[in-house]
Parts: C-alpha cells; structure tokens; sequence
C-alpha cells in the first residue's frame, strides 16, 4: 500500500490539473496566465475523490525501462513519463491524480530518485505523488518557483543543469517558460539511441518528424527566432534517437537531427524568410 494514502479531499484545478491542497485563490493563476486559460464556464476546483469516481488510469511501456502513465479526463491530460535506472525512478511531468494502484506499481520498479515537471502547466498533483511514495524529492526549477501553488518540505529548487543519475540529467532551456527544462537519457545496452523527454519545452508535432517551440500552445503565441535559437544549441551535444512530448507524442528515429532542423525551420519563418510563400 502507499507510504501515505492519497487525501480524496485535495484540492485542485480542474482545467490544468495542478493541486493546491485545500486553500484556493478566486482563479488558478497558472490557467489565468496567457499561456494557459481560464474556460468560458469559469474557474472550476475538484478533488482527488471526484476524480477518483471517473478517472481510468492506464500504464503503458514506451521502451525498455520507460512507462507512460495517463489518466483520462484529468486536467491538461499529460501523460506522465517513468523511467528506471540503476539509482533509482523518476516521475516526468507528473500527472494531476494518484491512484492506488498505480502507487504500487511504482513501488514495485524501486525507490523514487526524483519527481520533476518540464514546467509549471506539469505539476500535476506532485506533492500527493511525493507523499505516496516515501517522501521523494520533487524538483521544481529555479526560475519557476513562483508558480508553485503547494509547497511541501518535499520540494528542492535547482537550476541550470543537474545529474539525476549515471547518464541521466535535467537541463534548463527556458522558452515556454523561464525554467522550461528537458530530461536527457543516454543510450544504454537496454535502452539504445538515448531519450530526450521534453514536455512542450519542445513539442513533438503530429508529422512525427518535426517539432515546435511556443510561448502559450492553446493561444499560439510563439518564440523569437534568438530564443529558439538558444533552446536548440543547449541540447545540440546530446544524442538522442527519440523525443517525447508531454502527451505520448513523440518522434522516433534521429530525434537530434529533426529538432535542430525544426529549429532552423521555425527561425526562419519568425524572420520572414519565406513570406513569398504566403
């Protein structure tokens, strides 16, 4: 059973899925900010226990040593990332509803190293998640620590890079958000040509052969051509043979070359370079 059984009390926001515990301000300040939104019907609060009466959980294996797990009708609907290492689990974009029985398959995988969100729209429920599962650290950047809306003795800031485990390492791009960050795995015996996790810090487009970079996604508001231009050179000595993005999209084969192609394309719209095509 979890360390400490889900509170079906616990707060949260509806429309982004991020927890708040049990004090709430008139209007999530995450969906009233431009790059999110507060719906026509108005800002909406719900519970662990609402959700647990309509929520269905499902657990699939991505690659070898990677799961995603969704939870329907719950916030953003993010699928959270899990991947396992020698040192330990980490959680990538938490999900905004923590299920018994997906507490105890995590369990089973061995102790939590590290939860971490790409930025702020993942937080999910991450401290319910932290508190399930003996207290294991949440990571929120830096950059980015205004925005949480639950504090807990759980959560530890850090900035720029940091090394979670041997070949696995978290890095701040910015873009989306100040601390819009990226989750590197490096290409083992078991899990060969690497992994980048990227949340819509970079986006997996449905082509599956290119990606975006935008300040707001749902308003479309997109980044300079500098900016971009700066996420894609702090991930250019990576290799990475796939990218996944926070809904179970991804691009699958020479990922490293695609996003910097996609990056080059993107600047090269934003400058007007090709406005004969339009």
């Amino acid at each position: 059973m979890p360390t400490t059984p889900v509170d079906p009390s616990l707060v949260s926001c509806r429309t982004c899925g991020v927890e708040y515990g049990q004090d709430c301000p008139e209007v999530c300040p995450i969906c009233a900010d431009e790059r999110q939104y507060v719906p026509a019907g108005g800002q909406a609060w719900t519970t662990q226990g609402d959700w647990a009466r309509t929520t269905e959980v499902t657990v699939t294996e991505l690659a070898p040593g990677q799961w995603g797990v969704a939870a329907s009708d719950v916030g953003i609907g993010q699928m959270m990332q899990v991947i396992t290492t020698d040192e330990g689990v980490v959680l990538w974009d938490p999900v905004g509803y923590a299920d018994v029985e997906t507490v105890e398959f995590l369990q089973g995988l061995g102790p939590v190293r590290a939860i971490v969100a790409s930025h702020p729209h993942m937080y999910g429920c991450q401290i319910t998640w932290s508190r399930a599962l003996g207290d294991a650290p949440v990571l929120v950047n830096r950059a980015d620590a205004d925005w949480v809306q639950r504090g807990d003795t759980a959560v530890q800031m850090w900035s720029g890079t940091l090394d979670l485990a041997t070949g696995v390492q978290l890095r701040t791009l910015g873009g989306h958000f100040p601390g819009s960050a990226v989750l590197h795995r490096a290409g083992t015996a078991e899990h060969p040509g690497g992994a980048l996790l990227a949340g819509d810090t970079i986006m997996a487009n449905a082509d599956r052969t290119s990606a975006s970079f935008l300040r707001s996604y749902p308003n479309r508001i997109p980044l300079s051509a500098a900016v971009v231009e700066r996420m894609a050179a702090a991930v250019a000595d990576l290799g990475y043979d796939a990218l996944w993005s926070n809904f179970g999209n991804a691009i699958i084969g020479e990922a490293d070359r695609l996003v910097q192609e996609s990056a080059e394309r993107h600047c090269g719209w934003v400058r007007g370079n090709y406005d004969d095509l339009t």
